[in-house]
């Protein structure tokens, strides 16, 4: 697919989604959502579409996209591996399982492995301070971490 035809199927689904939700008051968080469902991360092509449609200013809509950690810019690997940076976590030795996943990894926070299999993404709470160190790897929550805990969700996800 050539960059033509990519922007031109990001522009006519991002329309689509948002004839879906322009009903409802406030939309702009409900349609990101979706087209986050759709493309796997918010494109830049969607923001000046989105602008125009509900009337609001590119910087507004950027704004939104930018604020909200939840919100790509750009596709994530096949699996998604978010490790908390609260403070309960980093109580119980959230930092020292932030190094070395970013060692079993080689990448920093918002990066993916060049073999597109991980997104490393920071998150600042997964409501399980309680069972802190604490991660979630695609959708599905891990509490009490330990290094070898965190190693089987890398192996895990580099399946």
């Amino acid at each position: 697919m050539n960059i033509r035809s990519s922007t031109d199927d990001f522009v006519s689904r991002t329309h689509a989604i948002v004839a879906e939700f322009s009903g409802l008051e406030g939309p702009l968080l409900p349609i990101l959502h979706s087209i986050q469902e759709s493309f796997g991360y918010v494109p830049d092509e969607v923001k000046p579409v989105l602008a125009e449609a509900l009337n609001l200013s590119r910087a507004e809509v950027h704004g939104v996209v930018s604020f909200y950690h939840d919100f790509r810019a750009h596709p994530a690997g096949r699996h998604v591996l978010k490790l908390c940076r609260a403070e309960a976590c980093q109580s119980r030795g959230g930092e020292a399982l932030a190094d070395r996943v970013r060692e079993l990894l080689g990448i920093d926070f918002h990066g993916t492995t060049p073999d597109g299999a991980v997104t490393l993404e920071p998150v600042y709470c997964l409501g399980l301070c309680a069972c802190a160190p604490a991660a979630m790897l695609d959708g599905e929550l891990h509490g009490r971490l330990d290094e070898q805990g965190l190693e089987e969700l890398v192996g895990e996800a580099r399946r």
